[in-house]
């Protein structure tokens, strides 16, 4: 490799997961935005089969979906050689190799966010640009989330995990412990997908029913009685952290739809409380990523309640990444731009 060539950047979109079309979007504005005088943009696209191919075509053709063309892609594989740390093209005439200095995953949910990909980037000793497979794996697992933040001291809704097996016998007993209503969940699925807000008992089996298509474990969980507030957290030794926003719901509770239209619900940053309720959450935000082995850059969600109490909801680790998502939101209200923002990611240190 030459020594004074610009570094090269993979970013990888799309994704085998149902948050498929929203990577689309997200890494159509960090590709856009990224300084392409600095560095050299590896375009790498998983398409839904987790099929992986060297993009060459237009930035434009990512959000519409027509970017796997056969003219425009390469197959590609991660290779396990470390000494190569890099990716090896399958072309028609033979193997090329190509060498990444850095991976940029703007995958979202399952098999992206999961720590699934960043173990793959790991192994083949390319650095990651975010969580790792360990911190990755544990805030996409809700359980275990929860266990690690109550560690750290924040409060977090009671709640019980259940299986297939199990959820015959047990469902009604915990529904009845936890209360109406409540939030039945996969264990490990990002956007909402699979989720459902249950009133009654009755309602409670085709929720689960539900969640299990989903993933193979479902987790019951308390309402908290408030509103959900986030904070953005970048930085991997000092952190920076973005202004607390905070959702207004009319009706329900964010869904995957309300997430990507707002059609009745509002985004307040920085969000209508006292500053020192927002330093209160700013400071929890920032246990938790240090508390579950967070880097670079994620989302954590919280709910703070009529009392004034912070539980933990979530943590995102890879976050929505368009113009008008929160994350690059509750960070522009303290002064840093989507290409700081972009800026800061590249230059970091892990």
């Amino acid at each position: 490799m030459e020594n004074n060539r610009k570094k090269r950047i993979a970013v990888l979109f799309g994704g085998c997961s149902s948050e498929y079309e929203v990577s689309l979007q997200s890494a159509y504005a960090v590709i856009t935005h990224l300084d392409i005088e600095k560095y050299e943009i590896i375009l790498i696209g998983i398409d839904k089969t987790g099929m992986w191919y060297l993009y060459q075509g237009k930035p434009e053709n990512i959000p519409q979906d027509t970017w796997k063309t056969e003219q425009d892609c390469i197959p590609v594989v991660v290779s396990p050689d470390k000494n190569l740390h890099g990716i090896l093209l399958l072309k028609d005439n033979g193997v090329e190799k190509l060498p990444i200095d850095k991976a940029l995953p703007i995958l979202h949910g399952k098999n992206g966010e999961d720590g699934t990909v960043q173990g793959v980037l790991e192994l083949a000793q390319i650095p990651v640009i975010g969580c790792n497979t360990m911190s990755s794996a544990v805030c996409m697992d809700k359980e275990t989330a929860h266990r690690l933040a109550k560690e750290c001291g924040v409060k977090v809704p009671a709640s019980y995990t259940i299986t297939k097996v199990e959820a015959q016998k047990k469902v009604e007993a915990y529904g009845k412990e936890l209360g109406y209503p409540l939030f039945v969940k996969p264990l490990r699925a990002g956007s909402s997908f699979g989720i459902t807000r249950v009133t009654k008992q009755e309602e409670l089996q085709a929720a689960v029913e539900h969640a299990f298509s989903y993933d193979s474990k479902v987790i019951l969980e308390e309402m908290i009685s408030g509103f959900e507030v986030g904070c953005a957290v970048l930085g991997t030794e000092e952190l920076t952290v973005g202004a607390v926003d905070e959702i207004e719901l009319s009706d329900g509770f964010f869904d995957y739809t309300e997430k990507y239209t707002l059609k009745s619900s509002k985004i307040h940053v920085p969000a209508r409380i006292s500053q020192e309720k927002s330093k209160e959450i700013q400071e929890a935000a920032m246990k938790i990523y240090r508390g579950l082995g967070c880097s670079y850059f994620a989302r954590v969600d919280m709910f703070l309640t009529t009392d004034g109490e912070i539980y933990f909801n979530e943590v995102n680790t890879i976050p929505g990444f368009t113009s008008h998502s929160r994350f690059p939101n509750m960070l522009k209200a303290v002064g840093i731009s989507f290409e700081e923002i972009l800026s800061r990611l590249l230059c970091m240190q892990s």
